[in-house]
């Protein structure tokens, strides 16, 4: 176990899938058990990023609200790291089931050294399964109340390792492991996924 905070973010609007998609199940679990089991295994704390109370004492953690609300997932890590008991925040979306212990440990080491890691594959970035530092919460403070809010553009401002694509397929499947769930069409798909692996 890493001395480090696993953050669920959670505060999303699930505006594509009509309904909170967070307990929507694929396979034997929903989708943020899945990730808060996996976070639970590898970090000393987990916590939540936005939702509800009701989510907190579903799965008994901690529910962190946004201190700048209105400016989406960059906000939740700006709360989570204000609140974090560790240095280190590794940050999940809750809508990524097939997220692993392996794939997490990887990305927590590869933090060592710099502000930020992120899973890069190709021209694609992770930013919503990535390793955020507090050395790089002013940053964030800065770049949130300059009204800007896309997390990827935070990274050329800060010590960023971008983790190859090689690493990664060593301990994962790209295309399963980051597969994250927004639509009804996903859910269908991401419980085939789960029947085949």
């Amino acid at each position: 176990m890493v001395k480090a905070t696993g953050v669920i973010l959670s505060g999303g609007k699930s505006s594509r899938m009509g309904s909170d998609k967070a307990f929507i199940n694929i396979g034997q679990k929903g989708m943020i058990e899945s990730v808060a089991s996996v976070l639970k295994e590898v970090c000393a704390e987990v916590i939540i990023s936005g939702g509800d109370e009701e989510t907190g004492r579903r799965l008994d953690l901690k529910v962190i609200d946004d201190l700048i609300p209105g400016r989406g997932p960059l906000s939740g890590i700006h709360a989570s790291l204000r609140a974090a008991s560790y240095e280190n925040c590794l940050v999940v979306a809750c809508d990524m089931p097939f997220i692993t212990t392996e794939l997490a440990s990887l990305i927590l080491w590869e933090v060592e050294g710099y502000d930020v890691a992120v899973p890069s594959h190709g021209i694609f970035l992770q930013p919503l399964f990535a390793v955020y530092g507090k050395s790089c919460l002013l940053v964030i403070e800065n770049y949130l109340n300059s009204g800007k809010i896309k997390v990827a553009d935070l990274f050329p401002l800060v010590k960023t390792n971008y983790v190859s694509e090689d690493k990664i397929a060593l301990l994962a499947d790209i295309d399963t492991v980051f597969f994250n769930v927004n639509t009804p069409r996903d859910v269908t798909k991401a419980r085939q996924m789960a029947q085949k692996n």
